[in-house]
């Protein structure tokens, strides 16, 4: 096998990878855009909440682009005011070994196995900072 065609093989698996977490976050986004999620919620709370597309797509980015999927990773989180997950997640696309393990879906699996974090609260209204102690309903996402 010559160093053309590995470069090849490689570029086509990454390209692969890519797009698998590209269909998946997109998946995920629909799906985000009924839930709601307290902006002051902890990791787990966070990770329990998202659908399993988000962290499995998560992971798949961090796989194909390595360190490279840092800067994206940030801004769709920080998009999806998934706060808590984005600094997580961020952390762990830095690194640049980390990405053959699935962290995030793992810490999916574990948060819903062993009830780790608040339970999805569907009468969550999210508000925004009017003036002092006065707060309004914050405009729908998406």
């Amino acid at each position: 096998m010559s160093l053309r065609s590995l470069v090849a093989a490689a570029a086509v698996a990454v390209l692969l990878v890519v797009a698998l977490a590209a269909a998946a976050l997109y998946l995920a986004y629909r799906k985000l855009r009924r839930i709601r999620i307290a902006s002051d919620s902890d990791f787990f709370t966070t990770v329990r909440a998202v659908p399993l597309a988000l962290v499995v797509g998560l992971d798949l980015l961090d796989l194909g682009l390595d360190v490279f999927s840092t800067p994206i990773t940030w801004l769709l989180l920080d998009r999806l005011g998934l706060k808590a997950l984005r600094n997580i997640a961020t952390i762990k696309a830095v690194i640049p070994i980390g990405d053959m393990i699935p962290a995030l879906t793992l810490a999916w699996l574990a948060a819903r196995f062993f009830k780790l974090g608040r339970p999805p609260d569907p009468h969550l209204i999210e508000t925004e900072r009017t003036g002092p102690a006065s707060y309004a309903p914050r405009a729908p996402r998406g």
